[in-house]
């Protein structure tokens, strides 16, 4: 590569919508408007531990805008995380300082959640020039007010909704149905609104289920026939009462079986999985994406290492790793989407609305 500036490229942590369009807005902008050689490793640090990479030119660039999942690949693997089962796990940093410095790379760039940056946060410690950029549908990672994938999530989630609402109400039934979200509910909650979800239960809010079954008893009584109740999968479940045990059950299983019970009405549950990352990416995140891959290729040439890109409102703004790195995003308690979530009569456990 002589004195062209070189920067690598990879995705790491769960597949979403958007990832292909970032990673085309970091490479074409670093190739066209910088003059830097890219190159893009396989399977996320696994790739980087492995030594596996491709040349990213324009015509591997080309065409990839409207993909779902990643043209590079991505793996769950956490280099500085140890395991009895890999010897090696002591030696993986320092496999991927060695890779780094022999490819000649200039910076390296990490497209992922809060896992991944949390690792970019540790490589940029031992030395290297790291970039990070956020992606998930969860919309969690701390320090943005917006990922790539959320959107597009968002939409198959509330497409979903609305598909149940036909069927309920065909039925006479209590539809719960389990989005994706981990331990923050900002896609329960979204879907939630957007589909019009009755009752809406996120990991954030505390709920109790007297509250819930006296919700949807009271709208059977207003002639209200169905209900959807819309539940983030990481929605905190009581213990088993003789062994104190953690429950295993997803939670819209457990809800739509203590719905079932309490009320006696028929009561159905839907867990949409892994339908909610895959696909194309919608027109927002295809933008979303692009804007933050952009502005990352703009922070390598500025020299801005160990920091990550990320929304603050509508303006793109770098963030510290540090400040990152192992944090979460949640919903407070008092954002404006609930407060006008609950104006329209929508449950969320903690109370019955008025």
């Amino acid at each position: 590569m002589g004195t062209r500036k070189r920067i690598g490229i990879l995705t790491a942590g769960g597949d979403c919508p958007g990832l292909n369009a970032a990673i085309r807005g970091i490479g074409k902008t670093a190739l066209l408007k910088y003059g830097y050689g890219v190159i893009g490793f396989s399977s996320g640090y696994l790739g980087l531990i492995r030594n596996e990479y491709k040349i990213l030119d324009e015509r591997a660039l080309s065409g990839i805008l409207t993909l779902g999942g990643t043209i590079l690949g991505t793996s769950r693997e956490k280099p500085f995380k140890s395991s009895e089962y890999d010897q090696y796990v002591k030696e993986k940093p320092e496999i991927i300082v060695e890779n780094y410095k022999e490819l000649g790379l200039d910076c390296l760039v990490c497209i992922g959640g809060n896992g991944t940056q949390k690792t970019a946060w540790r490589l940029s410690k031992m030395g290297l020039n790291v970039v990070g950029v956020p992606k998930t549908i969860d919309n969690d990672v701390w320090g943005t007010d917006l990922t790539f994938g959320f959107d597009s999530a968002v939409a198959v989630a509330a497409e979903a909704i609305d598909r149940l609402h036909s069927t309920a109400n065909s039925h006479k039934r209590i539809m719960v149905v389990e989005v994706m979200g981990h331990n923050a509910g900002w896609l329960a909650l979204h879907a939630g609104v957007a589909g019009g979800g009755d009752v809406i239960l996120i990991p954030e809010i505390p709920y109790d289920l007297d509250v819930v079954t006296q919700y949807l008893q009271h709208r059977m009584e207003l002639g209200k026939p169905y209900s959807i109740v819309v539940v983030a999968e990481g929605l905190k479940l009581p213990p088993k009462k003789k062994s104190k045990k953690e429950r295993t059950v997803p939670a819209g299983a457990y809800i739509a079986n203590q719905i079932r019970k309490r009320t006696g009405q028929e009561t159905r549950e839907t867990i949409l999985g892994y339908i909610q990352r895959g696909g194309s990416p919608t027109a927002r995140d295809r933008v979303v994406a692009s804007e933050l891959g952009a502005f990352t290729a703009e922070m390598i040439h500025r020299g801005e290492f160990g920091r990550m890109a990320a929304y603050k409102g509508y303006e793109l703004v770098s963030v510290p790793l540090q400040e990152v790195a192992g944090k979460v995003k949640t919903v407070p308690e008092h954002h404006p989407l609930i407060a006008h979530a609950r104006s329209l009569d929508t449950c969320f456990g903690d109370s019955i609305p008025h």
